[in-house]
């Protein structure tokens, strides 16, 4: 029994798999929330686009006239 648990100590292949498992969900946590803080930053600049674009005033030019 004290042999097993030597060996079951020594062993790491366990350990790598948890730190792929940590890694790859930092990973995802991270694109996550890029993609949120982009999200908000893209509805902002469209909301910037949308009121510049109505208080434009747009002349328009008639054929014929002066």
């Amino acid at each position: 029994m004290i042999r097993y648990l030597v060996t079951f100590a020594g062993n790491e292949d366990g350990a790598v798999t948890a730190d792929w498992v940590i890694l790859t969900a930092a990973v995802v946590a991270l694109a996550i929330s890029a993609i949120a803080s982009l999200d908000r930053m893209t509805v902002r600049l469209a909301e910037d686009v949308a009121v510049t674009v109505s208080s434009a005033t747009v002349e328009s030019f008639a054929s014929g006239s002066k």
